[in-house]
């Protein structure tokens, strides 16, 4: 079992951020050695009844599902029916080749096709979920084709150069494992991965979810907070459609962890669980540094001196994580009702608790503490004037407000460490240094020709 003082730290932290992102619920498992080390859920599955989430309640895992597709890709590719070289058109109905050049089998699996996203699956959850979007009527291998005819003609660069995330792309690999094993993707997933892992609840059909009373609402969290009660998009399938809970993805995550196999039943070689780590594409967001994308899974190789393999998903009404530190046989899961805090970011901090590191380490941990300490009203001398400063994300908004005037001023930071914290906005085509200077526990914020101090938090 974990040490008490680690989770009572890392309970600690899961709660304040749901209360402070209004997560609904969420789920938690931690393996350690091939054991479950630790499950909990908190709050709730369902906010109208009052149910509360447990480690068994069913959620949505969005993406996490691309490493059972890409998983099922390496399965074909051990069993030689298809090589990751090999060029996608060999397989699909497709013209697919990006500036001249065939997209293969390996730049599917990483995002690398050259072809930026075709926004398929964002326009269609909104549209389900009644945040906007459009309509696609894409029910079929067949609509896919049909929708993709003209994508290589949106291609940037040439496959292998960049990293664009391509929902569409997994779905064109769903289509390629139907071809090879002669039955459906669903069907190979079931068969060839959920029930060697014992994953008995773990599925993609709409019917299943309703029929289990420990499915959890799916909400939409409005910007004020308010919990909407919405839908998942059973429409989706290799790229982002299972439903799963923590006690069965801990029992995945164990099997990578066992280098492919989950007692005594291989799943996949530790040669290609191997390949499957291998950072393959530079991610655009490097937060730790070093961030890459592998096969269906990312990869940092400099998380507190461990390399950290993992994958998250959304589909606005559930968010999910998964991530393992090989070198030290650890590993979490977490799942929601609800997009809010980032679920890898908790993964993060209670991962590097468990490494015996200090979370508040971590560089977005340092970002978050630092900015919250900015917040609040601001009056300049004798209250002649009084400002709001705000967090949006990695950013500060700056607010002026009265009868007559509404204006609000982004503040992008440049140097937060340190009494002087450096943030700057565009003003007439020009960039505008600002400071705040903390010192003594006052905060001042020096912008233009005023000088404003805190005197109350928000």
């Amino acid at each position: 079992m974990l040490d008490e003082g680690i989770i009572r730290r890392f309970e600690g932290f899961i709660f304040n951020c749901m209360s402070k992102t209004y997560l609904p619920g969420m789920s938690v498992a931690i393996v350690k050695d091939g054991e479950l080390v630790y499950s909990r859920g908190f709050g709730f599955r369902n906010k109208e009844y009052g149910f509360r989430a447990t480690p068994n309640t069913l959620y949505g895992i969005g993406s996490v599902t691309k490493s059972f597709t890409a998983l099922s890709i390496m399965q074909l590719v051990g069993e030689g029916k298809l090589g990751l070289d090999d060029p996608v058109d060999k397989y699909i109905p497709l013209d697919l080749r990006a500036i001249g050049e065939p997209v293969r089998i390996w730049h599917l699996l990483t995002h690398s096709s050259g072809i930026p996203a075709l926004a398929y699956a964002e326009a269609l959850i909104r549209y389900v979920t009644g945040a906007g979007g459009k309509w696609i009527p894409m029910a079929s291998y067949d609509d896919l084709f049909t929708f993709m005819r003209e994508a290589k003609e949106w291609a940037i660069v040439r496959p292998g150069e960049r990293w664009f995330y391509l929902n569409e792309g997994y779905l064109l690999l769903g289509y390629i494992i139907e071809k090879l094993s002669g039955i459906c993707y669903r069907d190979y997933v079931r068969k060839r991965i959920l029930e060697p892992l014992g994953m008995n609840r773990t599925f993609f059909e709409r019917e299943k979810f309703e029929a289990d009373p420990e499915r959890a609402t799916p909400y939409i969290v409005t910007e004020d907070g308010q919990h909407k009660k919405s839908e998942y998009l059973y429409s989706l399938s290799a790229d982002g459609g299972l439903i799963s809970n923590v006690m069965d993805l801990a029992s995945y995550i164990t099997m990578y962890l066992n280098r492919g196999e989950y007692k005594g039943i291989t799943v996949l070689s530790s040669e290609l669980i191997a390949e499957m780590e291998k950072p393959r594409i530079k991610l655009p967001l490097q937060i730790l540094g070093g961030e890459a994308y592998a096969y269906g899974l990312a990869v940092a190789p400099n998380f507190l001196g461990y390399k950290l393999i993992g994958h998250g998903g959304s589909v606005l009404t559930s968010t999910a994580y998964i991530g393992y530190i090989p070198e030290r046989k650890i590993g979490m899961a977490l799942l929601a009702n609800g997009s809010g805090y980032p679920l890898s970011q908790l993964a993060m901090y209670g991962l590097a608790l468990m490494l015996n590191k200090d979370p508040e380490e971590l560089p977005f941990i340092k970002m978050d503490q630092e900015l919250e300490a900015l917040t609040g009203r601001y009056e300049t001398y004798k209250g002649t004037m009084s400002v709001e400063v705000t967090r949006a994300d990695s950013f500060l908004l700056l607010k002026i407000k009265d009868r007559y005037m509404d204006m609000t001023i982004p503040l992008v930071p440049e140097k937060v460490e340190g009494k002087i914290k450096t943030f700057y906005t565009l003003q007439g085509g020009g960039k505008l240094l600002m400071n705040f200077i903390v010192d003594n526990g006052k905060v001042d914020l020096i912008y233009e020709r005023y000088r404003l101090r805190k005197v109350s938090n928000l």
